[in-house]
């Protein structure tokens, strides 16, 4: 039955069909992730890059601020 199925659908690019649910999956996951988050993880994701408190890998190359 299923082989007939896809004998009368020759014109379907299958490999487009299989990316764009492989990205909605990825995308959906990502989603439910970052609505199911804490506020207070995101707030100290975002300032991660701002934060001066915790000392870097390479504070003693790192010459420009002194």
């Amino acid at each position: 039955m299923f082989k007939y199925i896809l004998e009368g659908a020759g014109n379907i690019n299958w490999m487009a069909i299989a990316s764009l649910l492989t990205f909605m999956a990825v995308f959906l996951v990502s989603a439910m992730m970052a609505f199911r988050s804490k506020p207070a993880f995101i707030d100290k994701m975002a300032n991660m890059p701002l934060d001066d408190s915790t000392p870097s890998f390479n504070a003693e190359n790192d010459r420009h601020e002194k």
